[in-house]
């Protein structure tokens, strides 16, 4: 390895009258098996920048403190350049398993197996990187679920986070999302583990300050996780685990890192992970110094060490273990849960961009550490943050979510799940008024759309001259630049750009204006699309659909009452327009006016639908109807 390293060293050696400033370029290769002199341990090093130049090439730019001690320091003929070579050379030799090494050892394996024919970011590679199952049509999936202490935000559903409420579900929405082009795009059988944390720091501390026990503060706010989420239309994890469960299989977890040297006790019964012994460890994310403090605590042997097992304190809860009562780290409960549910590797692990480290980091070595692998996971998805304006995360130590009640009280599911669409999984997102205005306007031409091609399939609409032949030509190509869009790591912007477009055509064509009846009406290319769109925005888990879709599973008697009450309302209009038509104000002023009433009652009528769930929408003399999105009363 060829470290060059730019020093402004400050001497103090004894016998001389005053500290001597040396400006000194040293290019040196460094050896691993470099010794330390004694001289050089008690060495203050200030690292001001690190350029990684190549993966064997780097740079520091670096204030070094020596104090020359003992028999160098009397020695008088002593070159100090000399000493500071020496030092220059202890100084990479001291922190290559904090800096250099984690840029050398930053690889990726490409496993063996099934090709996907997808092509996922790789936060290792920094590259799209193709996606390799270990079987057919199978992929095991782990996903960092909720820290269960309060209620779930928006952000969660943006993006999954073991410890961060609006926020969280954004990450619970993107990764559904992936997972559904996973199985009803790619016909790969997901199977999905959520870690619920039911113990931790925040946990407690909330326990506390409520008055409630830790098991009923933790189902609680567990279950209203799982009410929100069933809200959201996102679907629940294959299988779900929690921490409480697994703490037997924690503790044989954690004693078989300590038995291979990679995990030490300190005094109060804790257990640290010995990064120094672990040579990849800054696979995920490289450490520089400048990251790190600047001494090690009085546990830790190095300020990267991380606990897998802590120490009980007074009025906590603790479980018997090896090393005295205490309770697991965070990092090792999703490595312990994961590991029993697949075993040594898996495929896919999954979570906020802010749990890369140090959460997952730690994950990877200690897991690799305990089933002996170069690689515990294959590809790790990371999803972008929810933002408030002016950059700020959403978070529940920020307070400053939303929480999911409260939003779905002025949208609706699909228009935050098509805010979701709207940008690349790992991109962060703006949360303003007028992002989510841009959804919901997206929203509604989706509906607005399916509802005007179902009333132009059934004649409730004939205008609109469909050309078949172009209209088709673009389906077919639109289904196959989408399909490809969404193996390019899941692009559902960009795909759903396709469809918007798709649209767009159909949309002019069904509302341009002819007064040719039959002959040019086309509604096989026109439902061709439309199943297509509805096809495509229900298997991303939007919940888009026409009357029929919607009354599958509700008896009988309400599509016929509801089909009865609207036809009852269209021949009432359509005389009242008729007779209005005929009649002229200054003739007959009371019928006019009867039959203004007439309309005005048919309006009110609509809108005392909409309030039950059901958007009559007019074309011309005829109506349709299906079930609204909402019951909000936009009118």
């Amino acid at each position: 390895m060829m470290v060059h390293i730019h020093f402004l060293v400050l001497c103090h050696v004894p016998h001389l009258v005053k500290y001597n400033i040396y400006s000194i370029f040293l290019k040196l290769s460094v050896s691993t098996s470099v010794a330390i002199p004694q001289f050089i341990k008690d060495t203050k090093i200030f690292v001001w920048n690190c350029v990684l130049h190549s993966a064997s090439d780097v740079v520091f730019y670096c204030c070094v403190h020596v104090y020359i001690g003992g028999e160098w320091g009397g020695r008088r003929d002593c070159q100090v350049e000399s000493i500071v070579a020496l030092a220059g050379a202890a100084l990479a030799r001291k922190w290559q398993c904090a800096s250099v090494r984690t840029q050398s050892n930053a690889k990726w394996i490409l496993p063996s197996g099934h090709d996907t024919n997808i092509y996922v970011y790789n936060c290792i590679t920094k590259k799209k990187v193709p996606l390799i199952l270990k079987n057919p049509n199978y992929a095991s999936w782990y996903m960092c679920g909720p820290t269960v202490y309060d209620s779930a935000h928006i952000g969660h559903a943006w993006y999954v986070c073991c410890s961060s409420k609006f926020s969280i579900y954004n990450c619970y929405m993107k990764f559904d999302i992936i997972r559904r082009i996973l199985c009803n795009h790619f016909d790969i059988n997901v199977v999905m583990v959520m870690g619920i944390t039911d113990i931790d720091d925040k946990i407690i501390h909330r326990a506390a300050e409520l008055g409630e026990d830790i098991n009923t503060l933790t189902r609680r706010f567990e279950a209203e996780f799982h009410e929100d989420m069933a809200k959201l239309n996102i679907k629940p994890a294959t299988i779900i685990t929690r921490v409480t469960d697994f703490v037997p299989r924690i503790i044989a977890f954690v004693q078989e890192i300590v038995d291979k040297g990679n995990g030490y006790v300190t005094v109060d019964g804790s257990v640290y992970f010995d990064t120094s012994q672990f040579d990849r460890y800054g696979k995920l994310f490289p450490v520089s110094m400048n990251e790190e403090p600047a001494q090690p605590t009085v546990d830790k042997k190095s300020p990267l060490d991380f606990a897998l097992w802590k120490g009980a304190k007074p009025n906590e809860p603790s479980w018997l273990s090896p090393w005295g009562p205490g309770r697991p780290g965070w990092h090792i409960e999703c490595s312990t849960m994961a590991s029993a549910m697949f075993g040594r590797t898996m495929d896919l692990h999954s979570g906020g961009v802010d749990l890369l480290f140090p959460h997952h980091e730690n994950e990877e070595a200690q897991s690799c550490v305990h089933h002996g692998v170069s690689q515990w996971v294959n590809y790790w998805l990371h999803s972008g943050h929810l933002h408030l304006k002016g950059d700020t995360k959403m978070s529940k130590s920020l307070k400053n979510t939303i929480s999911i009640r409260d939003f779905l009280t002025k949208f609706t599911a699909n228009e935050f799940r098509v805010f979701c669409l709207l940008s690349r999984y790992r991109n962060g997102v703006e949360y303003t008024d007028l992002s989510m205005e841009n959804a919901v306007a997206v929203s509604k031409k989706l509906e607005s759309f399916l509802e005007d091609a179902d009333a132009y399939i059934r004649g409730v609409s004939s205008s609109g001259v469909v050309d078949e032949p172009f209209l088709l030509e673009n389906l077919a190509r639109t289904q196959v630049q989408f399909l490809s869009t969404l193996a390019n790591d899941f692009d559902t912007a960009k795909g759903l750009g396709l469809l918007l477009e798709l649209i767009s055509i159909t949309n002019r064509m069904l509302h341009q204006e002819t007064k040719v009846v039959e002959c040019s009406r086309r509604p096989g290319a026109v439902a061709a699309v439309s199943e297509f769109v509805r096809r495509t925005l229900n298997s991303l888990g939007t919940q888009y659909g026409t009357n029929k879709d919607m009354v599958a599973d509700s008896p009988l008697q309400m599509e016929r009452m509801v089909t009865s009450a609207v036809n009852f309302r269209n021949l009432v209009r359509e005389l009242a327009l008729l007779d209005l038509k005929d009649s002229k104000k200054q003739e007959n002023e009371q019928r006019f006016l009867r039959n203004s009433s007439l309309l005005d009652a048919c309006d009110t009528l609509r809108k005392d639908f909409l309030a039950a769930g059901v958007q009559v929408k007019d074309h011309g003399k005829l109506s349709s109807w299906s079930f609204s999105d909402s019951v909000k009363s936009q009118l």
